[in-house]
């Protein structure tokens, strides 16, 4: 058996820290502007914020859309799970130019 990698990637991921709750403070030390690319920085991001956060990327990164539930069809806002000083974050997305 043959297996072949495809790439369904057809966006270019971008991930936002837009506010900070509570204290204002993240326990990690992300700051509001902050800017994650995915995958590129997917090690540099809270751990904790990731996993909430990746079945999300994933929706972004395939062409799916959030227009019934989230936000609009290129970005949503989601948080992180910390609930004293949760990190709020807008993921969104730009297509990736084919070759």
């Amino acid at each position: 058996m043959c297996w072949t990698v495809v790439d369904m990637t057809k966006y270019k991921v971008k991930i936002e820290v837009i506010d900070i709750l509570g204290n204002r403070k993240c326990s990690m030390d992300q700051k509001v502007s902050d800017t994650y690319n995915y995958p590129e920085d997917r090690g540099k991001m809270c751990p904790s914020s990731f996993y909430v956060l990746y079945p999300w990327i994933m929706v972004m990164l395939t062409g799916g859309s959030f227009t019934e539930e989230g936000d609009g069809s290129d970005f949503i806002t989601t948080g992180c799970p910390d609930y004293k000083h949760q990190v709020v974050y807008k993921i969104s997305r730009t297509p990736v130019e084919e070759v």
